[in-house]
């Protein structure tokens, strides 16, 4: 599920646009896979916020979930899946190139 623009390039992944979820997908990227509650906290979100984008993102390929234990105490833990990582990778390229035409545009108008 990659976005591309009109004009061929990569384009803002509506998956991943929102500041929360991007913040997720930013995170977890830095990382294999990180336990809920260090991404609950490394994002600032509360659980059923972070449970609701993991489930979004689970749902469409982003994200993986693995629960488990630690002893007795059940766990659950978080990785992006190499469609996540390259949803990532296109969304940041794709916000790189809106700066880009902005600043150049910017320039040319200043020397008018």
């Amino acid at each position: 599920m990659t976005a591309t623009s009109e004009a061929g390039g990569p384009a803002i992944d509506p998956a991943i646009n929102h500041p929360t979820r991007l913040a997720v997908v930013a995170f977890l990227s830095a990382c294999d896979e990180a336990e809920f509650a260090a991404v609950r906290g490394g994002c600032q979100v509360s659980d059923s916020m972070l449970s609701k984008i993991a489930s979004a993102l689970e749902a469409i390929g982003y994200l993986a979930v693995r629960k488990g234990y630690v002893g007795k105490r059940p766990r659950t833990w978080l990785s992006l899946t190499p469609a996540g990582r390259e949803a990532l990778a296109l969304h940041v390229a794709a916000l790189q190139g809106i700066a880009a035409t902005a600043r150049r545009s910017g320039a040319e108008t200043s020397r008018s």
